[in-house]
């Protein structure tokens, strides 16, 4: 989840100094101030950041087994809400493998909460999802819309990836904020993650190790991943 707030700029210069933190039915469709750009480069391309590596594979089968009985339950409902998701991350030229946070933020229940105030599908925070374009207020919660927040969160994760330029970064700066990210590139003097993780934030580390394991459990050892 992103469990503080960061304020939205296209460029995310300003969120150095701040760090960031979706009815359960189908969604519920309709227009959101958010401008759809797609980028033709990354559109419908699979990416090898969700596939885990021979050191990460005991901590995949180990989260499988403890959460198997979760996993199953949304696999069993995932297939609309994953086609759903997939259109809306090709639109922004996003990996589909980026559904599977979805899973790991709510269970792709659009009602989740969690204990420091983020909502939805995508675990947004209230500032956060209003710079997004949702409208969270006594009368709404955009964050509970299926669609418009799925559209919020593709634009964000598109806007952390231009200025982090590696999808297990970008994780990791979803779940923490930019500035934990930063800080730990500085203090490795590194930009590769798995060089870096260990001056991250514990959840933010688990948050990535977790999303490839799920994203293990759903596509199994006979992903066709490249490296992009």
């Amino acid at each position: 989840m992103l469990i503080s707030k960061v304020p939205f700029v296209c460029s995310l210069a300003i969120a150095l100094a701040f760090p960031s933190a979706a009815n359960s039915g189908l969604p519920s469709f309709g227009e959101t101030k958010v401008m759809v750009t797609a980028d033709p480069l990354t559109t419908q391309k699979t990416v090898s950041f969700a596939q885990p590596g021979r050191d990460e594979m005991a901590y995949v089968h180990a989260y499988i087994r403890e959460n198997d009985e979760s996993l199953l339950a949304v696999r069993e409902r995932s297939k609309r809400y994953f086609k759903i998701i997939e259109s809306v991350l090709r639109k922004f030229g996003l990996p589909a493998e980026l559904k599977y946070l979805a899973v790991i933020e709510s269970d792709l229940k659009t009602t989740a909460v969690s204990r420091v105030g983020a909502k939805g599908l995508w675990q947004l925070m209230a500032a956060t999802a209003q710079d997004l374009g949702l409208k969270v207020d006594s009368l709404q919660d955009e964050r509970t819309n299926f669609y418009k927040s799925t559209k919020a969160a593709a634009l964000y994760l598109r806007d952390l990836h231009r200025t982090f330029k590696d999808w297990r970064l970008v994780l990791a700066a979803y779940n923490a904020g930019p500035l934990p990210v930063f800080r730990a590139m500085h203090r490795s003097n590194s930009t590769d993650f798995r060089v870096l993780e260990r001056y991250l934030p514990y959840e933010s580390r688990t948050h990535v190790k977790r999303f490839m394991a799920t994203a293990y459990y759903f596509d199994g050892e006979a992903g066709t991943a490249v490296t992009i």
